[in-house]
């Protein structure tokens, strides 16, 4: 057994366990706690008695799916270790555990060698700056040799792997000083190297200490320990509070379980995390937790009471949101059985995104389908048994798709214009490609004297809400930069649905005029054939589109590197197999999206009209004579009222130069009085006059007939214990009496509702009410709805959202993530608390500056004797 510490240890670090599948990472993770003194028998993946592998299907298929978290001590540190899935069809659940990190081992099998799942994850290291050890596996094994193992580290990892368990030799010293500028200076002037340099250079990536041994032995243990000890560092923590979301998942009771870690500050039980209040703090080791009071900066835990966070998720100081770089690119279709009502499976199904994002269940209006991306056959089949055991029916899936995208060629403008009767919004976006990998990326050069800054704020939240998809396919749009270059509110008539209007308008209109680009994913790969194969396999890859680099003999085989479309090398190592007898390794790790190598034959296939896509117009919508009209969008630029110049080709995006309207107006006085008055009918007496210039119309320019556009019915659902407890006022009236904050509620949305003149309704929660019936209520001009026994607000909400959006412009006012997610889905529009909370605060200080109008006419026709007219 190795040095176990019975003092409180001096620094606390968590590491994770790294691999290609079968390397024997979860056997190294119960050597390692059985050295520890964590565990007092180590148990095996074979046997069914692993520690860390406690789901039941885990011990049936001998491969970990979900990562575990274990604690124990060694020396004079405290580690908290994760073993993270090893099978490329879970590389996902892996990816989130490493935005939590301070050291990774990285454990390879002595015999395999480097494989391609071990390639894409020293890449993720790389990209997430995480210090790494390395352990070489299975040494026991025929095949397995140290230094035929060093060289290839250092020929496809780095060259600061270094073997840590040689003799540490003059030697060894200056092998290890070539690594680092500082080692070499240290080496030079001592002779030596500090521990504490070395712990230094491991922390900075420059070195990479490995070991060797045999986990199902216990070989090499004990030294991979003492190295996790000696050559790391505590990690420097923040004072103020700090957490980052790395997984959601749900106990075996039902309750909703947040895994974060602390980077810094502390947090306590009945402590508030933004609007939400932790009920449990859990530390788990394996499938048992202990329940502590709080907990401090690097702790790894998971609480219950937050219903809102997610995945990737920063709190309190954490501000930056993670994104993953590993993602399907198979889309399969979800069959239901016939009995199972699919808005019930899709809230269901949106439950599980919850818990994996990268599933990305969508709702196809199109194809009226369930849709969701997934890894491969492993991932399908474990999903299937997760659904039957929690949700209680069996599902299927249809044949798999590639994930297409899209992007541009070359920067545009896109324009949206919204402005049915009483609204008024106006949107000038840049759309500029970006690098390939980079996704979407939003700024704006708006100065805050042409638009709001809250008006800015609510765009660029728009931008990022949607998954905004291309014209050539219908694909989700990625690689490029949007800027806010100009826009325009009314300031009366401006709501925040407005902008989101004119927002998802701007930049479909630039999809619309620019040149798109069909991105498909791609392979890279390793493939050994036996030599007389080789021919055989260039000429494959060359069909396929692909490409690879000269052919590199290894013994009696070949082996070839390079790049070729998932598309068509997908189930290639099929035929590998095949016309090799079964001689073929074939290893693929996704590289990114490049151009479609057949995008003709894709997009016909497709069939996509986006003219049809009445979900994404490209369209605006102006006011003319008192009615809104649809405006195509190639038209839509001759009739805006805001204008931003594109710079030129030797012009950086920063010059763009912007102005307030780019039209010269020529109406005579007589037409100036008409304008006045149709205007006043919309809209009323306008505080202060903009006048918009109109197109002259010659013999050339024949006119184009305008045909009205629909003006939807709109409905406002909101969520009334959510809006209570998101707004404070309420919220502390709440502790006070709960009734009346109901009653204050109601009240402010009878204001709002008779000043927006918009059907209200509001939902209340009564499904833990014993034998409670739906109740319907009408207070003065709001409907209010007590839900029955075992019907949350978020069901009705999104059934009665469901039905209505098909006929009424529907919005939902709740700041619960999954209910925003599901009517989005469903054709509604989310509104936020906070933003609610600004339209109505924007609407009492509208009715207040109307009242006070009023009051001064009177004032003055008392005074005068004049009469108005305020109809």
């Amino acid at each position: 057994m190795g040095m176990i510490s019975e003092n409180k240890p001096e620094k606390h670090i968590c590491a994770a366990l790294l691999a290609h599948v079968d390397a024997g990472k979860t056997t190294l993770s119960e050597a390692l706690m059985y050295e520890a003194g964590a565990i007092r028998k180590p148990g095996r993946v074979d046997h069914g008695d692993a520690f860390l592998d406690t789901d039941a299907r885990e011990k049936a298929r001998g491969i970990t799916i979900f990562s575990k978290q274990a604690e124990f001590t060694y020396g004079n540190t405290a580690v908290t270790l994760l073993d993270t899935p090893g099978h490329v069809d879970f590389c996902a659940e892996m990816e989130r555990t490493l935005q939590v990190l301070d050291y990774a081992v990285l454990v390879i099998s002595g015999k395999d060698g480097i494989q391609g799942h071990t390639a894409t994850l020293w890449r993720l290291l790389d990209k997430y700056g995480i210090p790494a050890f390395i352990f070489v596996n299975k040494m026991d094994l025929d095949g397995a040799d140290k230094k035929t193992i060093m060289d290839e580290l250092h020929r496809s990892l780095a060259a600061g792997c270094s073997d840590f368990t040689a003799e540490r030799n003059a030697v060894w010293l200056e092998e290890l000083a070539m690594c680092s500028e500082e080692l070499m200076n240290e080496f030079l002037d001592t002779e030596s190297i500090s521990t504490e340099s070395m712990a230094r250079a491991v922390q900075s990536r420059e070195i990479f200490p490995c070991y060797f041994g045999s986990a199902l032995k216990l070989d090499g243990i004990t030294e991979l320990l003492d190295g996790m000890a000696e050559f790391t560092l505590q990690p420097s923590l923040n004072q103020e509070f700090g957490a980052r979301v790395y997984k959601i998942t749900r106990d075996d009771q039902g309750n909703r379980l947040t895994h974060l870690r602390l980077t810094g500050g502390s947090l306590h039980t009945k402590e508030l995390v933004g609007e939400e209040k932790v009920e449990q703090i859990r530390i788990y080791s394996g499938a048992r937790f202990t329940a502590v009071e709080s907990v401090r900066g690097g702790d790894i835990c998971a609480v219950t009471g937050l219903r809102n966070t997610y995945a990737g998720q920063g709190l309190g100081a954490e501000k930056q949101m993670f994104e993953p770089l590993l993602e399907s690119v198979l889309l399969y279709q979800v069959i239901l059985p016939p009995q199972i009502d699919v808005h019930t499976a899709l809230t269901q199904l949106r439950q599980l995104e919850e818990e994996d994002p990268q599933l990305h269940v969508i709702w196809n209006e199109q194809l009226q389908e369930i849709q969701m991306q997934l890894m491969g056959e492993v991932q399908i089949d474990i999903l299937k048994d997760i659904i039957n055991e929690r949700f209680g029916y069996d599902i299927e899936f249809g044949q798999g798709s590639i994930t297409y995208k899209e992007t541009i060629e070359a920067p545009v403008t896109g324009a949206g214009h919204f402005e049915p009767l009483r609204h008024y919004a106006e949107v000038q976006l840049l759309l500029e490609p970006g690098e390939r990998g980079s996704g979407l990326v939003f700024d704006s050069v708006c100065s805050e004297d042409v638009l709001d800054r809250n008006w800015q704020r609510l765009i660029m939240t728009h931008l990022m809400e949607k998954e905004h998809i291309g014209v050539l396919t219908g694909s989700p749009v990625t690689d490029m930069k949007i800027t806010i270059l100009t826009g325009r509110a009314h300031l009366k008539h401006t709501e925040g649905g407005d902008f989101r209007q004119a927002t998802y308008r701007a930049v479909r209109q630039g999809l619309r005029k620019a040149r798109s680009v069909l991105l498909e994913p791609w392979y890279e790969f390793r493939l050994e054939v036996p030599s007389e194969s080789v021919g055989r396999a260039m000429s494959d890859i060359q069909k396929m589109g692909g490409s690879f680099a000269e052919p590199q003999p290894s013994g009696g085989s070949t082996i070839l590197t390079g790049k070729a479309p998932v598309s068509e090398m997908k189930d290639y190592f099929i035929e590998v197999t095949s016309y090799t007898k079964g001689h073929g390794h074939l290893a693929c790790s996704l590289c990114g999206y490049e151009p479609c190598h057949n995008s003709e034959r894709i997009i016909s296939e497709i069939g996509y009209d986006p003219d049809r896509d009445i979900e994404n117009p490209a369209d605006s919508v102006f006011c003319s004579h008192g009615a809104g009209h649809n405006i195509r969008w190639d038209e839509v630029d001759e009739h805006l009222h805001t204008s931003a110049e594109l710079p030129g080709e030797d012009s950086r995006t920063d010059d763009i130069t912007v102005r307030s309207s780019g039209y010269t107006y020529k109406g005579t006085r007589e037409e100036d009085a008409e304008l006045d008055r149709i205007f006043e009918r919309t809209y009323g007496k306008p505080k202060q006059r903009h006048f918009i210039g109109k197109r002259e119309i010659t013999a050339e320019q024949p006119k184009v007939r305008i045909e009205p556009a629909k003006v939807l019915e709109e409905y406002l659902l909101v969520d009334g214990y959510n809006i209570i407890f998101a707004w404070d006022q309420l919220k502390e009236l709440a502790k006070v009496n709960m009734d009346s904050a109901r009653e204050a509620l109601i009240q402010i949305l009878s204001n709002y509702q008779g000043y927006r003149s918009c059907h209200v309704i509001v939902v209340f929660d009564a499904y833990k009410v014993k034998g409670g019936e739906r109740r319907f209520e009408k207070h003065e001009n709001v409907d209010v709805v007590y839900t029955k026994e075992a019907e949350t607000a978020d069901m009705y909400i999104e059934k009665t959202a469901h039905r209505k959006s098909g006929e009424y412009m529907v919005r939902v006012a709740t700041s619960d993530r999954l209910e925003q997610l599901i009517i989005m889905g469903g054709g509604a529009f989310k509104v936020s608390a906070e933003e609610f909370r600004l339209e109505i605060e924007q609407a009492e200080m509208e009715i207040s500056a109307l009242i006070e109008e009023m009051a001064r006419k009177n004032r003055l026709e008392n005074k005068n004797g004049i009469v108005f007219n305020d109809k």
